[in-house]
């Protein structure tokens, strides 16, 4: 999905700011190998292990040698990791810690939002996600996110909106046709959701709630001609397990 995209390019930055901002002295020395061997591992880079990405990243800002701007990459990171672990409470106190030393960091804010999000906090997760959406407004992934979280208080055309945004703005948005699907789907618009469902399979999503909810759609169009051709019949609310797909968030 679009977040692993992102997370590269945080990377790149990370260790671009560092070599800027090291001293000619530290890079020449030993302490410029041991400070930079943790740049890949903090950065996440291939499969890093979760708690590796963690250590790497404490002991890049413990070693307080970057400058400002690679110091809140490093949270940012930090905190996604810990999100990926389901340990919301540091994952929101490391995006904080990032947007303190970088109030126009964009991602920091979206990432705060995700936490806020699966930890059920939706109205905290909105705002983080309006935040984001201020620093930049071609922002893919918080539109969705934020789409999410009004599906997660039943807004649907507020969801509705934010998954129209995503998808003028990225069309092959996986994860927003994805959403749109099921969103019109609970309004009733059921041939637009379809369309959005074959939009997302065929950019090559194998997400089984792409499957569920174009099987769904199907099973109420049959039914609603079977009855009368008048009659509309509302989805039922997601399932579980697809209710945390659409919650889970695009972290960045």
């Amino acid at each position: 999905m679009e977040p692993r995209s992102s997370v590269a390019k945080s990377g790149v930055a990370l260790g671009v700011l560092l070599l800027i901002g090291l001293p000619v002295a530290a890079q020449n020395s030993k302490v410029k190998t041991n400070y930079l061997s943790h740049i890949e591992p903090c950065n996440g880079v291939g499969a890093t292990p979760l708690d590796v990405r963690i250590d790497a990243c404490t002991a890049f800002i413990e070693a307080s040698q970057g400058t400002t701007a690679a110091l809140a990459i490093a949270y940012n990171n930090r905190g996604n990791a810990y999100t990926a672990k389901g340990d919301y409470d540091k994952a929101i106190r490391d995006f904080d810690q990032s947007i303190a030393l970088k109030p126009t960091y964009a991602k920091a804010f979206n990432n705060r939002g995700v936490a806020y999000l699966r930890k059920g906090e939706y109205e905290l997760a909105i705002e983080a996600f309006d935040d984001a959406i201020k620093l930049d407004p071609d922002y893919v992934a918080a539109f969705v996110n934020r789409a999410g979280a009004y599906l997660k208080k039943n807004d649907h055309q507020r969801a509705a909106h934010d998954y129209d945004e995503a998808i003028r703005l990225q069309p092959d948005s996986q994860a927003a046709r994805s959403g749109r699907c099921w969103t019109r789907a609970v309004l009733g618009a059921w041939q637009a959701a379809l369309e959005d469902c074959d939009r997302a399979l065929q950019s090559g999503s194998t997400s089984a709630a792409v499957y569920d909810s174009r099987g769904l759609i199907h099973l109420k169009m049959v039914s609603s001609v079977r009855r009368s051709p008048t009659t509309i019949l509302p989805c039922e609310p997601p399932r579980n397990w697809r209710a945390r797909f659409l919650a889970a968030g695009l972290p960045s």
